[in-house]
This record gives C-alpha cells, sequence and structure tokens, in this order.
C-alpha cells in the first residue's frame, strides 16, 4: 500500500484542527467530531492544548484514502511553537495549507508558505471558515496569489458565501490554463494550436502540483464539512506517495520524542529507506556515534497505533529502546544534513521555582522537556541554584509551566524574558601561559590566538604548532575546551563568529621513578590542559575585546496609511528602525529592523494605534551591536577564568596535585 506523510499548517487559529477532525470522521476513523472549543479534540492531547484551543506538538493520526495510507500531522499554528513545525517539514511528503476565508493571509501563513515553497514541499491550500459572516472569495485569491504565491489554481467555486448554507463545487477554472501554461511550454502550444483536453490539463495539474511548483487552492468550512470532500480528492489525486527503497539501507530520521507512562523514552521517526525491525541494533545520532537495539515499534494505522515487528520506508513508526536519542537524530545511514529552516530562540528566562519544590527534581524535569524540544536550551548555574530555558515567546512560558505543573506537579513561576546575546571579537588578542614558569600551576604550555571572522562562520580552531609536536589527545582536549569555554565570554555570553589558533604548546612526558609507578605530579594529563586552557583563552580575549550583539528581527507591519503618524513614534520609542515605507491604496507597508525583546511589546500595542487593523509579521534577522543603555551582562555559571584567584581556587589541577 502507498503512503503518503501528509502535514497541516496554518497561522493561528486559522482553524487547523478543526479540519483534521472533519477529515478523520470524513474517513471513517470517528464517528463523532471533536471540537477546539470543547477541549475534546482528537490530535490536541496536552491538556493545556485543550484549554487554550491551539495546537503546541505535532500529533500523527493516520487514514486509509482511495489505496493510500494517509499519516496526518497537524502542527501548531503559533509562532512561538515555530520549532515543532521545522521538525515536521523534514518528514511530509505533502502539505495543506490552510487560510481563513475572514481573516484572510495573515503574516504566520507567509512565513510558511516560504518555506514550504523553498524546500519544494507539494501543497493544497484549504480557505476555511466559508460558512463565517465576512468570508470572502475573490479577496482571498487575490491575497493569495499577491502575497503567498502568483501560481496558485483556483479548483472550483462557492455558494451562499457567509451562510451556515455556504458550499463548495469543484470545477477547473479557465484560470488553471494560465497558471499551467506559464510552466508547461507544451501546455502552452497545445493551447495556441486549439482547445486543450480536459484529461491534458488534469495530468499537467498533477505533475506541477507534485513539483511544488504550483498550488490547488480549494475552499470549504471545517465545521460543516463544505468542500473537505474535494479537498481530499486532491490529496488523493494530486500529492504524491512517499518514496524509498524498502531493500535498501535502513535510514530514517527522528522529528519527535516523548515519555511514555514508565518513563521510558519513544522516538518519532519517518524512514526514508531500507526496513527497520525489532532486536535491530543500528546507529544513531550525528555520525552515526551513538548505537542501540530497537525493542518495540508501533506505526499509526486507522486513528491508533498498532505494533509491529517491522516499519518499512516511507512510513512513520514509534520506536522503543533508543534510549540516548534525540530530536533531529538520523537513524542507520543519515540523508543531507539535517537543516534547521527557522532561527534558534533569541530570548530566555530565569524558571522560579515554586514553595517546596525541590531543585534536583525540577532540573530533571526541565532536562527531559529539553530533550523532547532540543530548541529549549537549559543554563544551569550551581552557584546561584538557577535554571535558564531559551524560548521562541511568551507562550512558551505558559506551556513550559503547565507541562512541569501536569506532567511533575512542580508548580513554577519566570522572571522577566531577556534578549539572547552574543560577543563577537572587536580586534585580535593573543595570550599564552608556559609549563613550568610562573604564575602557571598547569604541567602545560598552551599559547592561543583570537582573530575575529566573517560574521555566521561560527568558531573555528586551528593548529599553528607541529601536530606531532604532542600527543594527540592533548591537542583535542585544548580544542574542546576552547569551544566549552566561548560558551561564556568577557561579558557571559556566547562568544561566536571568531578564529583560534593554538600558537604554542607545551607537555612533561610520562615520568616514573624505579620500581614504582607513573608519577602524576611530573607528567602532564588532560586535567594539565582544561585548566590552564580557559586562562589563556579569557586573556587573549580580553586583549582582543568584545562586542555585545544582540538579536534584531526584520519586520513588517501593514496598517492604515492614517495611523502612520501614531505608529512611527511608537516604533522609534521600542528602538526600531523603519527602512521602507510603502503606501498601498489606503494601508501603508513599513519595513525595518526591531530588537528581539521588543517585539511583544509591538505585537500588543500595535492592535490599539491602528484600530485592530494593523498587523505583524516579523522573523530573526541578524544580531547587531548593543548601542543603547548599559551593555547587558550574564551571569557566569563556570568558574570564572576572568579572575585567575577565585578560578584557581576554584579549580582541582588533579587528584591529589
Amino acid at each position: 500500500m502507498h503512503m503518503l506523510n501528509l502535514g497541516i499548517l496554518a497561522h493561528v487559529d486559522a482553524g487547523k484542527t478543526s479540519l483534521t477532525e472533519r477529515v478523520l470522521h470524513s474517513v471513517g476513523v470517528i464517528d463523532e467530531i471533536g471540537s477546539v472549543d470543547a477541549g475534546n479534540t482528537r490530535t490536541d492531547t496536552l491538556a493545556l492544548e485543550r484549554r487554550r484551543g491551539i495546537t503546541i506538538k505535532s500529533a500523527v493520526v493516520s487514514f486509509p484514502l482511495d489505496g493510500v495510507t494517509v499519516n496526518l500531522l497537524d502542527t501548531p499554528g503559533h509562532p512561538d511553537f515555530i520549532a515543532e513545525v521545522e521538525r515536521v517539514l523534514g518528514v511530509l511528503d505533502g502539505a495543506v495549507l490552510v487560510v481563513s476565508a475572514v481573516e484572510g493571509v495573515q503574516a504566520q501563513t507567509r512565513v510558511l508558505m516560504r518555506t514550504l515553497r523553498r524546500l519544494r514541499i507539494p501543497t493544497l491550500i484549504f480557505v476555511n471558515k466559508i460558512d463565517r459572516r465576512g468570508a470572502q472569495e475573490a479577496d482571498v485569491l487575490r491575497a493569495i496569489s499577491a502575497r503567498l504565491t502568483p501560481a496558485c489554481v483556483p479548483m472550483g467555486t462557492t455558494d451562499g458565501l457567509g451562510t451556515p448554507g455556504a458550499r463548495f463545487a469543484p470545477a477547473l477554472s479557465p484560470a488553471a490554463l494560465d497558471v499551467l501554461a506559464d510552466h508547461d511550454d507544451a501546455l502552452l502550444a497545445a493551447y495556441v494550436d486549439g482547445e486543450v483536453p480536459d484529461a491534458r490539463l488534469r495530468a499537467a495539474l498533477v505533475r506541477w502540483t507534485r513539483q511544488a511548483v504550483v498550488h490547488p487552492v480549494y475552499f470549504g468550512s471545517a465545521i460543516t464539512g463544505a468542500g473537505v470532500d474535494a479537498l481530499l480528492a486532491g490529496v488523493g489525486e494530486l500529492l504524491p506517495p512517499a518514496g524509498g527503497d524498502p531493500g535498501g539501507p535502513v535510514s530514517g530520521t527522528v522529528f519527535k520524542v516523548e515519555r511514555g507512562p514508565a518513563g521510558e523514552k519513544i522516538a518519532y521517526a519517518r524512514m526514508f529507506s531500507g526496513t527497520l525491525r525489532t532486536r535491530d541494533r543500528v546507529p544513531f545520532g550525528p555520525g552515526g556515534g551513538a548505537e542501540g537495539r530497537v525493542t518495540g515499534i508501533s506505526v499509526f494505522d486507522r486513528g491508533t497505533d498498532t505494533r509491529v515487528d517491522a516499519v518499512p520506508a516511507g512510513r512513520i513508526a514509534r520506536l522503543w529502546g533508543l534510549t540516548d536519542i534525540r530530536v533531529g537524530d538520523a537513524i542507520g545511514e543519515p540523508r543531507a544534513a539535517y537543516q534547521r529552516f527557522f532561527a534558534p530562540p533569541t530570548l530566555e528566562t530565569v524558571v522560579v521555582p515554586g514553595p517546596g519544590v525541590d531543585q534536583g527534581a525540577l532540573h530533571l524535569a526541565l532536562t527531559r522537556l529539553a530533550e523532547q524540544d532540543p530548541l529549549i536550551g537549559l543554563r544551569h548555574d550551581e552557584v546561584r541554584r538557577e535554571t535558564s530555558v531559551s524560548l521562541y515567546g511568551e507562550v512558551q512560558k505558559e506551556v513550559v509551566q503547565a507541562t512541569l505543573a501536569e506532567e511533575s506537579g512542580l508548580d513554577v513561576t519566570f522572571r522577566e524574558t531577556t534578549p539572547l546575546c552574543i560577543e563577537r571579537p572587536a580586534g585580535s588578542g593573543a595570550a599564552v601561559e608556559y609549563n613550568g614558569k610562573d604564575p602557571n600551576p598547569f604541567l602545560a604550555t598552551v599559547g592561543l590566538r583570537v582573530d575575529p571572522a566573517p560574521a555566521g562562520s561560527g568558531v573555528t580552531f586551528r593548529l599553528g604548532v607541529e601536530l606531532g609536536s604532542m600527543p594527540y589527545a592533548f591537542f583535542k582536549t585544548v580544542e574542546d575546551t576552547v569551544r566549552e569555554t566561548l560558551e561564556q565570554g568577557l561579558h557571559g555570553w556566547r562568544v561566536t563568529d571568531c578564529a583560534v589558533t593554538m600558537t604554542h604548546c607545551g607537555y612533561s612526558p610520562r615520568q616514573s621513578h624505579a620500581h614504582q609507578g607513573f608519577d602524576k605530579s611530573m607528567s602532564s594529563t588532560g586535567a594539565d590542559f582544561r585548566g590552564v586552557t580557559p586562562l589563556v583563552l579569557i586573556e587573549a580575549l580580553r586583549r582582543a575585546g568584545t562586542v555585545v550583539h544582540e538579536p534584531m528581527h526584520r519586520f513588517r507591519v501593514e496598517a492604515p496609511a492614517d495611523t502612520l503618524g501614531a505608529l512611527l513614534p511608537v516604533l522609534a520609542g521600542l528602538g526600531a528602525v523603519p527602512r521602507t515605507t510603502r503606501t498601498r491604496g489606503d494601508l501603508c507597508v513599513l519595513k525595518g529592523t526591531v530588537p528581539a525583546a521588543r517585539v511583544h511589546a509591538l505585537g500588543q500595542r500595535l492592535p490599539g494605534l491602528t484600530r485592530g487593523e494593523g498587523e505583524l509579521e516579523s522573523a530573526f534577522g541578524h544580531y547587531a551591536p548593543v548601542t543603547h543603555g548599559t551593555v547587558p551582562r550574564r551571569p557566569r555559571t563556570d568558574h570564572n577564568p576572568l579572575n585567575r584567584k577565585e578560578y584557581l581556587l576554584n579549580v582541582t589541577r588533579r587528584a591529589g596535585g
């Protein structure tokens, strides 16, 4: 049987989860349609999802459709959960992008469509809520063409728009030929020579939809069911089935990790090649560095998951037994490098435990949360006994808070959200500590030079000494320690976009007394290099200097032109810098940059400034030097090599040394 892994994506509240319920009812998986408002939907399984009426974790439900088994993934629509969407995109064969017929194309819709087009994921567009008052057809089609993709093909017309009896009549419009002919020279030639048969037109539609070149548009209502059967017919006909050779080498990707009732780790994986069986030992992780035995497999079938002995290419499965597996890990042979389609989190907050909350239990619960979502970064401060989490936005605080309360019984609050800054070297700097020379207490010579590197290049480590001049393990220890130390620069932020060169090295060879064993007090060990490297690197950084950069978002504000006078001073007060201003009819479009920390405030103030008509779209753009106010500092969580005396007191050079 053919497989199709299908994603449903949309702006928040466009009706994705309601559409999922209607689809599952239409194909006979469920007898009664759940309601987002009532909190009894099939795919929103988290209690917080049911209360808030938004999807937070991607859910998988399976159903048969005309000889094809469809794995339907209902993904989040709120921008705070874009990381969850990111992981799902890598396992999809096709997608349905939901647009509201009332609100039209919104900011998050544009972000999602840009990503779907960039990844060339075949996509159908479903315009939902045609039964609602204020629903539009022509205006929404124009907005889709202007703001999402000009290559959209209306798949029918509506009747009774804006009423409970609204219907969708499937039929290819004359516009379909114009759109398809733009991409198909043979079709254009046939059109010039005479009429194009419907079968020829339909074949071209299938071909170009499956290549993600054109995007069929359906109208309907998830509440009444109008247009849903036509959409399902389009899914079966127009989207490509999953590929992959079941007889090939095993290759899959993990896109979700959760814990079972007994605390066991369960990995959700899409298989791209081969067949994975229970009791198979498979490599996984970066470079296949880890290995585990699969102890159990289940696949999704007709709304439930079913235990099986094997999972072939094309299917999504839940796997047991791979205890160290993480989201994004490759299983078996790695595919193309796992790409991050969305920017990493740019905000951070400190988790404050409530009365009576055990710090150890909180640490464990947060570690498990980060395990399920690796983009929720954790940072532990042992001195202050604090834990920070990185976030996309304020709603994620509620999710973390509710998840800790419901799954672990832990009551927490949060401090004010702050931006996650970085440091970049301002210039070049070098330092060296020599073995056996005061004030170096370590049996190791390390010299390092730090140089600036192009933005976005990360950290590179190079050797300016002979590789054979000391054991390779010591070089590796220095490199690992350099990368670890750069997580906290002169101001406490991660240092990036720099090149670190090792300029000096030296060690004391293994020494032993007659008839006695190895004498650690006279011989260099890895601990010596781990101990001295932070002192050298921080001194080199101090001489180079660093500049703190804050995350900046690109923004696009569309608002009534007559509100521009009220809007501009507020933007200036939030540190936003408009780069372009364009007027389109009675609307103005502003584009520019704004500090990531102020995006939430801008979103909150925009409705009041624009009579509720303003629309904000923002995405991470770049890091910019902090030029206003006090340069932000981040409390250190290491042994503080900025203070040599304090550092040496905190670091034990070697046991008994």
